[in-house]
Order: C-alpha cells, then structure tokens, then sequence
C-alpha cells in the first residue's frame, strides 16, 4: 500500500483538483492531510470526505509530513503538496518499482505555458538529474523502514525537502520516474517568473556555499 501523505495550510482553492485527481488514479493508497490550522474552508472540504484521514498539527511542513508519515500503514510513504496533480500510472508505477529502488521522485513541470516557466522546469529537472536531489513538489517517496532510519524531515522552516533529499541520495539511490507531476504556477507568476528563477539560483547557490538562506520571501505561501 501507499500512504499519500499531503501537508496543506489555507489550501481550499487548489486542494480540490489534488484531490479529485489523487482518487482517480488505480492503486492501493491511504490518503493522510496533516492540517497546520486552516482557516479558509480546507478544513470544510475534508471533512465531508470519508477516504481521508485528517490530521492536525502546528503550522510547519516538515512536521505536518513527520506526522502524517507516524501515522501511515503503507509501505510506501508518497509526499505530496497540496497545489500538485499526480500523473497518470503513477501509483501503479511506483508500486511496480523493484525492491532495489528505496526512493525518488518524479519529473516536474508547471501548469503555465510561459517560455519562462518551462525553463524553470527544464533547470529544475536537469539539476535533480546531476544531483539526485529532489524537491517536495516533485511527489518524492520513500520506504517507510527508509523514512523511519533517516529520522524523517528536519525540522527546519525552509529547505526541508532539500535537506532530506541530500540525506537519502547518501544513504542511496533515487529513481526518477519517466513521467511528470504538474504543479500550479501561480507563485512564480505572481511574483514574477524571472525574479522567481533568480530567487531559486540564488536560494541554491547559498545552500551550496552554507551561507544564510536568502530571499526567504520566496517561501511565503500564495493562496
């Protein structure tokens, strides 16, 4: 089985088309949202549906995820954000994957059709292609016993995925699969999509140097 495991805060405008798409797709999944204290109608919406287990937390993705992932049964643990659709096969895909493959991701793109944004997703696939290194809007997914010996997402405010990321391509190899999750462009046009790219080479680029993480405004959510 797989533990799909979302995180949302004050996600009522993105979170339905997650959803609708999530349980159409074959597979044997439980399907885990980890609420950081909405007060939109989020809470509303998953109320009203028996297939969910709804959780409750402080605000923080990272531990929204840990959380969720205590909770979960399956063998597989799925971490997907909430403004995210997963492709078709997914599940079935990943439940297919070889015992050797204990991690990884899928291929990214985003629902704009701007030059700007598919360049963002080019980079953003040739870099986890180099490095191995996933993101959270990537879907990444784990092995539980994996998760569990890794100790789970860091506690961090920012760069929570990332963090882990680096820590399973240490501990081993992640598979990327062939096909593509889509996440909602709304971030990157709101702000800008070449100011935003600048922000996320210079968010990296500081990383790599262990300097402070920079353009921090880059991660407040847009609802």
């Amino acid at each position: 089985m797989i533990s799909v495991i979302i995180p949302v805060l004050n996600e009522e405008k993105v979170l339905p088309a997650t959803l609708q798409r999530l349980f159409t797709l074959d597979g044997d999944i439980e399907v885990i949202v980890v609420d950081g204290g909405s007060n939109d109608k989020t809470l509303q919406l998953l109320e009203q549906d028996s297939r969910i287990q709804l959780l409750h937390s402080d605000a923080g993705r990272a531990r929204q995820m840990n959380i969720g992932a205590g909770r979960a049964c399956g063998e597989w643990l799925l971490f997907l954000h909430a403004d995210t659709l997963l492709p078709d096969q997914a599940l079935t895909d990943l439940q297919a994957l070889p015992d050797s493959v204990q991690a990884g991701g899928f291929r990214h793109r985003f629902s704009g059709n701007s030059i700007g944004l598919g360049l963002v997703s080019w980079l953003h696939n040739f870099r986890c292609r180099c490095t191995r290194v996933f993101y959270g809007d990537q879907a990444m997914f784990i092995r539980k016993p994996l998760f569990t010996a890794l100790g789970g997402f860091p506690n961090e405010p920012v760069l929570e995925d990332l963090l882990f990321s680096e820590r399973i391509a240490r501990a081993t190899t992640p598979h990327t699969m062939d096909s593509y999750v889509v996440t909602d462009s709304r971030k990157f046009e709101q702000a800008g999509v070449w100011l935003s790219l600048w922000r996320v080479i210079l968010i990296l680029l500081s990383h790599e140097l262990k300097l402070p993480t920079p353009a921090r405004k880059f991660f407040a959510s847009v609802r």
